[in-house]
């Protein structure tokens, strides 16, 4: 059995990795300039010296390509990690398949804070007012959720989804209060910030985000033992020594600061968090190492789809990347809702 896990745990890893260097190499080379995949090779290799003699028709062509397609793939492979492993962490610490980052309010808190931005016209930090302001809402909404949460030196799971809700209601009717005191540019504005978007993605924003992400991603490495205990149960974990208070802590904080880092940048983005971690779930089963590693390479691959999707299926546009990956996530969610439902006995 364990030898069967480890040939499945490495197929999928294998094929993962294949399919974001093969989406990559695609993605790279679609566009408004189309470039071949051995075009693409040579404007990466030529930087470190490895020229392939492959003359462009466009003389501006590799400029335009290294400002504008590099960083914006590389924003959605950090953004749909972000996304993958805090799905995962949360449906750890919660103990249920159907949890995912927004139920903390930090996706509402963050449409929130872009939207007060936005509307009211802020410029404190300059261009970098909304993606700040977002990335502040969002910490906000998650450290109040948090608090809510607390009774006698515990945290309340039941308590934490129903703040949860409640702040997610509130940072709904704000962005609604907002909408309506905004003229039609702002309202426009608004709406696609919520539907969410990597274009205009450029290096300094991938430098941003790159390190709360990394970050967070090797310090989920450190959880994946104690993640394994708690999925045991609570009293099993504490006889184990695990302190279940100070994990669920650390991972609130991890989810909050990597889906802050990558909204404030790129929007909502629905279902990632939910779809990634379960699909590999049903794959690999309940160990965490396995999930997190092909968690982190499930995330970007998808993500990486559905923007490749965004920029191409309809000539000269930049489609929502939200509305690809609610069109995915959301039968996919049925679905997970119908096979709970039938493994409960509730459906025949």
């Amino acid at each position: 059995m364990a030898a069967m896990m480890r040939g499945r745990l490495g197929a999928t890893i294998t094929v993962l990795s294949i399919g974001i260097i093969v989406v990559g190499l695609f993605s790279l080379g679609l566009g408004q300039l189309k470039l071949n995949p051995m075009e693409v090779i040579h404007i990466l290799l030529k930087p470190i010296g490895i020229d392939l003699g492959i003359s462009l028709d466009n003389p501006y062509a590799e400029a335009g390509f290294w400002s504008i397609r590099p960083p914006r793939l590389l924003m959605a492979l950090l953004v749909g990690i972000a996304l993958a492993v805090s799905g995962l962490l949360m449906q750890a610490v919660f103990g249920n398949p159907l949890a995912e980052p927004g139920v903390v309010g930090v996706s509402s808190g963050a449409a929130l804070g872009a939207a007060s931005a936005i509307v009211l016209g802020l410029t404190f930090f300059g261009e970098w007012t909304i993606p700040v302001l977002a990335f502040i809402g969002g910490l906000i909404t998650t450290l109040i959720v948090y608090t809510f949460s607390r009774n006698k030196g515990k945290t309340e799971v039941v308590t934490l989804l129903l703040a949860g809700i409640a702040i997610n209601a509130f940072a709904g009717a704000g962005i609604a209060f907002l909408s309506f005191l905004g003229d039609t540019q702002s309202r426009e504005q608004i709406v696609f910030w919520q539907l969410g978007s990597l274009n205009g993605s450029r290096w300094i924003h991938v430098a941003v985000v790159v390190v709360p992400i990394v970050l967070g991603v090797i310090i989920s490495f450190f959880l994946v033992r104690k993640l394994d205990l708690l999925s045991l149960g609570e009293k099993s974990a504490r006889h184990l020594g695990v302190n279940v208070e100070r994990l669920r802590l650390v991972t609130i904080i991890l989810v909050a600061f990597m889906v802050a880092a990558a909204v404030s940048f790129a929007g909502i983005i629905s279902f990632v968090g939910l779809v990634v971690p379960h699909l590999m779930r049903m794959i690999l089963g309940p160990r965490h190492l396995p999930l997190l590693i092909t968690s982190v390479l499930g995330g970007g691959l998808l993500l990486m789809l559905a923007d490749l999707g965004a920029r191409t299926l309809i000539n000269m546009s930049d489609l929502p990347i939200g509305m690809f990956t609610a069109l995915v996530g959301g039968p996919f969610f049925f679905y997970l809702l119908y096979r709970n439902r039938k493994a409960a006995g509730g459906w025949g």
